[in-house]
């Protein structure tokens, strides 16, 4: 009797790890997938005056048809976006975040879909209108100590100025590893808010993707603003715009990879590229 009772309670934990099993494989059967964007980051994302999203990151419609999924947007302010992710309120970020390695010790991140890297904008009558180095690139991942002897030569000019970063970005991380002591930094829930201040005289510089702050001098009402400075890319910039998922969803993940190697190999990436940006993002 002893042994059949053995043999029942392990029969019973057999059916319940394929039970267990067979919810976990149904749960990665994914139909639906809920996606967060932050809409106020032009190019890569925007809301329409109907609501409605725009820009680089329409991306997402090709996406969920590649992937065969239905799709549900919302809007996400983007310094919550992470825990928010983590908590379930939505499956995917796709609001122009890098792929970094600070992020990714808590999130996973698909393959890139695009790469600008990350510059600063001034005014045009500012004394640093003018930045040594203008518009050369230099990379944290390849030459980190290049890009931080091309700092130092502006170091001076940069001294006590005060830098409007968005909250939570890349740039933020990057000033205070970079320009620590050096710089003031002003922190905005959103770049719009920071160009407002920047336009008003409340701060000197700010500092975005490339891609976002010559979008935004090309706008109405921004005829004042213009790009300055080097432009820096890698290293703990990160490798790119990717989407952002729990860990766990691995096989989200390869959907998305997949969806991004497509839209990379039919040209899609290429020509969003060029309307949006006016210069190709395809990562490489």
């Amino acid at each position: 009797m002893k042994y059949l009772t053995a043999i029942m309670a392990a029969i019973t934990m057999v059916a319940s790890l394929a039970v267990s099993t067979a919810a976990r494989a149904e749960e990665k059967n994914w139909t639906h997938v809920t996606i967060a964007t932050e809409g106020a980051f032009r190019p890569w994302n925007f809301t329409k005056a109907d609501g409605s999203l725009d820009g680089y990151e329409k991306l997402i419609k090709y996406f969920c048809a590649h992937m065969k999924v239905e799709c549900t947007t919302v809007i996400q302010p983007f310094d919550g976006m992470i825990p928010a992710l983590n908590a379930g309120k939505f499956d995917a970020i796709v609001s122009g975040m890098s792929a970094t390695a600070k992020r990714e010790e808590v999130i996973a991140f698909s393959d890139s879909y695009g790469t600008t890297g990350q510059t600063f904008a001034t005014l045009k009558d500012s004394p640093l209108a003018n930045l040594p180095l203008k518009g050369e690139v230099f990379s944290l991942a390849t030459d980190e100590a290049g890009a931080v002897a091309a700092l130092k030569q502006i170091e001076p000019l940069l001294k006590g100025k005060t830098v409007g970063v968005q909250t939570a970005s890349i740039a933020a991380s990057f000033l205070d590893k970079y320009l620590k002591g050096v710089v003031d930094v002003r922190e905005y829930k959103t770049t719009e808010q920071h160009d407002l201040d920047l336009k008003a005289g409340r701060v000197d510089l700010v500092m975005a993707s490339m891609a976002y702050l010559s979008t935004a001098a090309a706008k109405p009402g921004n005829e004042d603003l213009i790009v300055t400075g080097h432009r820096f890319q890698g290293g703990m910039l990160g490798r790119g715009s990717s989407v952002g998922l729990r860990k766990e969803d691995t096989k989200l993940k390869s959907m998305f990879d997949e969806a991004i190697a497509a839209a990379k190999a039919d040209g899609t990436i290429v020509k969003l590229s060029q309307k949006w940006f006016g210069f190709d993002v395809t990562p490489r």
